[in-house]
């Protein structure tokens, strides 16, 4: 999510190039990494409503592709994005790693939930939605058998009246420090995990990067910095969290 500016990137995004006439194209070197076909998006209005995939949707994505051969290490069963919005990181997640994983989403907005179903469904994969705050309605069920988590969460620091207003502002609105919602969900991340369960969350410098990394070291997580990248004002971050010697990349 971003603040609402100017969402056009200034790099490309995974497993795309462009052209000198700036036409997209496919990466020779990013054959298995490509972007999710997301056309029936904007073809509609729907962005009024969702949040639209900009800068840290396609960080993400890099930060995904980054750690490729570390999610394989761990043969992954089930992966959930929480504030799935236009669905694309979940269904890149299912395009990359196949078919044989579970891949569930959840968003507190309804709009957002349907709109993953339908890039699933555009990119023919299989994802599992439900409307929820954070997920935390699949808990105590899914306790501890999650092995991927991606969360781009409301990081944009507002008053903290603005936190759950629902509609499009529910999907960058962050409150104190940007991290009211972030919080929140920090405080499930133990529950939710598995053993060799990793997360990855996109903040931005203001969010505290030390602080978020404190709350999840006391329940046994290590962070690792996977990718990070400048977008006009805000310098943005892919955090990795996995319990302790869990995060080195295999040889």
């Amino acid at each position: 999510m971003a603040d609402g500016k100017d969402s056009m990137s200034s790099f490309s995004p995974v497993g795309k190039i462009h052209n000198e006439d700036n036409r997209p194209g496919l990466c020779v070197n990013c054959r298995m990494f490509e972007t999710p076909d997301y056309s029936h998006l904007t073809k509609s209005s729907i962005f009024e409503e969702i949040y639209e995939p900009a800068e840290d949707t396609f960080l993400l994505l890099d930060a995904i592709e980054k750690d490729y051969k570390n999610i394989k290490s761990i043969k992954p069963l089930v992966c959930l994005e929480v504030g799935c919005g236009s669905g694309i990181v979940i269904t890149f997640l299912a395009k990359t790693f196949g078919s044989n994983l579970f891949y569930l989403a959840t968003d507190i907005n309804p709009i957002a939930a349907k709109a993953t179903r339908e890039t699933g469904l555009q990119n023919g994969v299989s994802i599992e939605v439900f409307i929820s705050n954070l997920g935390d309605a699949m808990l105590p069920r899914l306790t501890g058998l999650i092995d991927v988590i991606v969360f781009n969460p409301p990081y944009v620091v507002t008053p903290s009246t603005e936190v759950g207003c629902g509609g499009l502002s529910a999907s960058w609105a962050g409150g104190k420090d940007g991290r009211e919602v972030t919080d929140q969900f920090l405080n499930l991340v133990p529950h939710f995990l598995s053993k060799q369960g990793i997360l990855y969350l996109v903040i931005i410098k203001e969010n505290k990067q030390d602080e978020i990394e404190s709350i999840l070291q006391k329940h046994g997580f290590s962070m690792e910095i996977i990718i990070s990248r400048r977008s006009g004002p805000e310098f943005l971050s892919v955090l990795k969290f996995s319990r302790e010697n869990l995060h080195t990349t295999p040889p």
